[in-house]
């Protein structure tokens, strides 16, 4: 495990450094009402799931009128993985919304198309470890649809820990090529709002049966997990919770300062950041998953 910040020094530098804690927090409290009250404005859209063109039969193409299609390794290998989006408790896809507006305009300025999929889980799931099997059912169907072997993932807070899951206890790192996590609580988090109430939430404490599962040996996981987190994040307790403390998972911590949980997924900076990772070369990536295969780098 590598606990040394992306190699992005010139995007993470331009984050704000106020030189007291006191005025940083006035400050990415202030942000953090200012998110929300944007995102309360588009919630509504986000309530309904994305339209997904048909999954097409295996072999043909669209519109080939049933011709044979050339294999899912020559034709997916020109374009990065998909990207399914992950959102975080009592929230939607809706919160992606700037963030997949600055994916889409990089894949334009490199030349190829990316495929993004926001996915919507129920407020009504009461434990992480159905939400990480849905997750996978959604990620074995998209992989079917566009010929991909791997996708990327970017989940906000309970988001990244339902992948995460789902990558470490559902053997879900052989389709996983890189996990992107924002303000997630790997550690658990000491607050959680409603915890006394909802299940899923109790599970993001700390010492819950889900985080000790994910404390257990994952040897030869095959994704990469790239975590970001903020000092100035009031849901994670530590602060620290967010990062990825494992010695068997290939992950590489990148602290935000001056923002808060809210503004992580809509922050221009750590989008920017967020682009880097997802086009950062992993070895094997456009190959087909193998039982056994070593972890990726």
């Amino acid at each position: 495990m590598k606990l040394l910040p992306l190699p992005l020094p010139p995007l993470l530098s331009r984050l704000p450094r106020p030189p007291r804690l006191s005025s940083a927090l006035l400050g990415a409290t202030v942000l953090e009402l200012a998110v929300l009250a944007g995102h309360l404005a588009v919630y509504p859209f986000g309530l309904t799931p994305e339209r997904r063109p048909p999954t097409r039969p295996a072999g043909t193409e669209p519109g080939s009128g049933g011709a044979t299609a050339l294999p899912a390794t020559a034709t997916a290998v020109a374009a990065p993985p998909p990207v399914v989006l992950l959102h975080g408790f009592v929230d939607n896809r809706s919160v992606f919304l700037l963030l997949r507006r600055a994916l889409i305009r990089n894949d334009h300025g490199h030349g190829h198309h990316r495929h993004l999929e926001s996915l919507n889980y129920s407020p009504l799931t009461r434990d992480i470890r159905a939400a990480a099997g849905l997750l996978g059912r959604h990620v074995e169907e998209i992989c079917a649809r566009t010929g991909h072997h791997r996708v990327d993932i970017v989940g906000h807070s309970l988001g990244g820990l339902i992948a995460r899951y789902y990558v470490q206890r559902l053997g879900g790192d052989r389709r996983v090529r890189t996990l992107v996590t924002l303000g997630t609580p790997h550690g658990g988090t000491a607050v959680a709002p409603g915890a006394g109430i909802h299940p899923i939430v109790r599970q993001m404490r700390a010492g819950s049966s889900v985080i000790e599962e994910l404390r257990a040996p994952a040897p030869g996981c095959r994704t990469r997990f790239v975590s970001f987190w903020s000092e100035l994040d009031q849901v994670m307790v530590p602060a620290e919770t967010a990062c990825v403390d494992h010695p068997d998972l290939d992950a590489v911590n990148v602290r935000v300062t001056g923002i808060g949980h809210l503004a992580l997924p809509v922050h221009p900076t750590v989008a920017a950041a967020i682009r880097e990772a997802l086009d950062a070369p992993v070895t094997g990536e456009d190959t087909a998953p193998a039982d056994g295969a070593a972890s990726v780098a």
